[in-house]
């Protein structure tokens, strides 16, 4: 299993960013718990993409 880490920031404009390290992801959120539910949400995405190339 991979892991994948996400540097989390706080966004100017409120609520959280969250950018992949080594990854092409990318996430926001409102709060915390909104935040890890995208990450989850575009990890899925993200390789579920690859898998159709």
């Amino acid at each position: 299993m991979n892991e994948i880490f996400f540097l989390v920031e706080e966004a100017i404009e409120g609520g959280y960013n969250a950018r992949a390290i080594g990854e092409s992801i990318f996430t926001e959120g409102d709060s915390l718990d909104e935040l890890k539910a995208n990450i989850r949400d575009a990890v899925h995405c993200h390789f579920d993409e690859d898998k159709e190339l």
